[in-house]
Formats: structure tokens, sequence, C-alpha cells
């Protein structure tokens, strides 16, 4: 039977990463064809325990780690690293998020790796990059958030800093570090040049506040983007982003019950004068959800309902761009899981099941590295291998 070519099918990744933006770029590297060989500790990488839990399997773990291979594989072991270091030579990519300095510490620094692989090509995710005056410091998503300013921008116009209750900086930080590795691979294949990607946290959340940073050291002044609130209905909360003229116009002349009043300025979450906002939240608060979203949409201005959780679980249009896929799992018995974000019409990608803790060990050391059964089993003796 013959399967359908990926666009990174024939590349080997090693990832020695944890949490979320390191395995989320290689979760995507993943759908795109490329073998990710996730190196664990021995009984499996920490996040396996991560809430939430779905009968005894976490969510959180299966989301960015489907589609890969595990190798539990003790690098605190001399002939663990071994193991590792001759994995390096058969690979294209080492995937890393330890702090900077760590992967020196343990021997496989970029140097080393150069040596064992002159075209090995290291990704480096962490908080703050591999050089700057907060290099060494240890940071989670929410460090992103605060410390580029996004917080004081989300929400209300005044109040006090809000965080998303999603990691959005490690999700940016993810695309970055595939958009690089894409980029490095690119590179190689025209010189056979290795090199290291270098991303990290908060020069990835500066790129969503990008646009008033630039306004204020341009002007000295704060402004540019701003809070954007959604609009209350009878019913619940809509957005409506009029972000061209025209549409603005269209919308207000809906609000004002056909009267041109000349409003036509863009009018996207809380930008625009207070006093047509006042309008258009009066308008809506008269209607319901339905009625806003028909009346609106009827008009071609840009309009969506604020949905929670279940409703956004129900909506028909993900479940047929198979943003949502229902997968056999071997610890649930069945997960729900986010599908292939990028869209192929040629080499489309797919995604694969969860793996168990150590599942491909043996596979992956006796088919890339030629290791015998006896060699396997004295590995696991050592306790190199698990």
């Amino acid at each position: 039977m013959t399967t359908t070519a990926r666009p990174l099918d024939g590349v080997r990744i090693l990832e020695l990463a944890r949490y979320q933006a390191g395995p989320r770029g290689g979760m995507i590297l993943s759908d795109l064809g490329a073998e990710v060989i996730k190196i664990e500790p021995p009984g499996g990488e920490e996040t396996r325990t991560h809430p939430p839990m779905v009968r005894g399997q976490s969510v959180y773990f299966s989301v960015y780690n489907r589609g890969k291979k595990s190798v539990c594989l003790n690098l605190r072991n001399p002939r663990g690293q071994e193991i590792f270091a001759a994995l390096v030579k058969k690979a294209d990519i080492v995937l890393e998020n330890f702090r900077p300095g760590v992967m020196a510490k343990m021997g496989f620094g970029y140097e080393r790796l150069r040596e064992l692989n002159p075209g090995i090509i290291l990704v480096s995710v962490s908080g703050f990059g591999q050089f700057g005056p907060y290099t060494e410091r240890p940071a989670f998503d929410p460090l992103g958030q605060a410390m580029s300013g996004l917080m004081t921008l989300t929400g209300q116009r005044d109040g006090k800093p809000i965080g998303t209750a999603s990691s959005v900086v490690d999700r940016y930080t993810a695309l970055h570090a595939t958009i690089g590795t894409l980029a490095a691979l690119r590179h190689r294949e025209r010189t056979g040049e290795g090199q290291v990607v270098d991303v990290c946290l908060l020069d990835s959340a500066l790129t969503m506040v990008e646009i008033p940073t630039s306004y204020y050291l341009a002007t000295g002044e704060e402004g540019g983007e701003g809070g954007r609130p959604p609009y209350r209905a009878k019913d619940g909360y809509v957005v409506i982003s009029a972000g061209a003229r025209e549409m603005a116009a269209r919308l207000m002349r809906l609000v004002d019950g056909g009267a041109g009043t000349g409003d036509d300025a863009p009018l996207v979450g809380s930008s625009g004068p207070d006093a047509r906002r006042a309008r258009i939240e009066a308008w809506c608060a008269a209607h319901t959800v339905e009625e806003i979203c028909a009346a609106l949409g009827e008009a071609g201005v840009p309009v969506g309902p604020v949905r929670t959780i279940p409703e956004v679980a129900r909506d028909p249009h993900l479940w047929d761009r198979q943003m949502l896929v229902k997968m056999d799992d071997p610890v649930a018995g069945e997960m729900y899981l986010p599908g292939v974000t990028i869209k192929m019409s040629k080499t489309p990608g797919r995604i694969g099941p969860v793996p168990t803790p150590g599942q491909h060990t043996d596979e992956i050391i006796s088919s890339v590295l030629g290791y015998d059964l006896s060699a396997l089993s004295n590995l696991r003796s050592a306790g190199a291998i698990a």
C-alpha cells in the first residue's frame, strides 16, 4: 500500500524538550512528516502527569506529543550519553528548551554537536534567548506576557493587567521555532552547513506588541493598539471588527437606522471615538447575538459570537476542517486532539498516536544504530535505557 508523501519525510529530529513551546514546535514538524524522536528520562517526561487528565492520560502531554516516537534514555549515564551521541550522528536537528548553558554542561553544546555531525541544526527555545542580560533567568509563558507589556493591553482599556487563559506566548514561540527550523534546513540544503536557531519567549511576546512599541519609540506617546472588549447583546456577547472604512460606514448606517452619519473610520475592538462605541453598545444591547450576527453578516461587516468552550467543541466548521479529531489512545482508550493546522494540497500532513514512555526505545536504537537484542539488554541492565 502506498502512503502520501509529506513535506519533511526523511528529516529526523531529536527532541529534548518539555512543557509547551519546544514540544509544540516538534509537534508541528511531526505533522509535516519529520520523524521526531522524543528523548525522555526513564519513566517518561514530567508533563505526562500534567493536568488535566482523562482516564489516566494527560491531555497536556497528548496534545503536544502525538505522532512522536518515545525513547527513554538516561543522559546522566555515560552509556546513555554514548547512545545520544550516536543518534546525533544520524539526526538532522536537535530541539531543546533547557536554560541556556545546560546543553553544554551535559556535554552536548553546539560545538560538540557539530563535531559529531557538521550538518546538525540546534534549535534552542528558552525564556530570554541565548544571549542578553536576562539569558540565565528561568521563565514560563506568563513572564513573556508580563514583561512584553502584553498584559497591560489585554482586556479593557483601563483596569488591572490581564493574562490570557492559554499560553499564547508559548504557542507563538513554537511557531518561530518551526519557521527557524525550516529556514535552517533550507540553508543546509544549499550549503551543507548546520547552525543554531535561537528563539525565546520574550522575543516572541514582543511581536504581539510591536505596533504600540514602535509607535511609542517614534512619538513618546502610548497608543496604537488597545483592549478589545466585546459588545454585550441581549443574550451574550459579540465581537465586531469593522477594520475597513466601508465596513465601518455600513456598520454605523445599520446602527443609526440608515442615517448617513459620516462615521467611516475603521473600528476594531475599542478603537475609535467613545461616542461611536456607545451607539454600537446601545444597538447591540437591544438585539440578540443571532440577530446581530445575521444583520452584520448580511451587511458584510465582520462579526462573531463570543463562545464558550463547549460551543467551540461543537462547531461543525472545525470538524469539517478536521481541526478536532478523535483518536485511539493507549492509556485513555480514546482522546480528542487538535488536527493538522497547515493544510497542503500535494503533501498533506497527518497526526499520529500518543507514545507511551520508551515505546520506541528498542526500535530506534536497533534500526538507527544497528544494536542487536544482546546489546539492548546490556544497555538496559546498565541503566542507560528504559
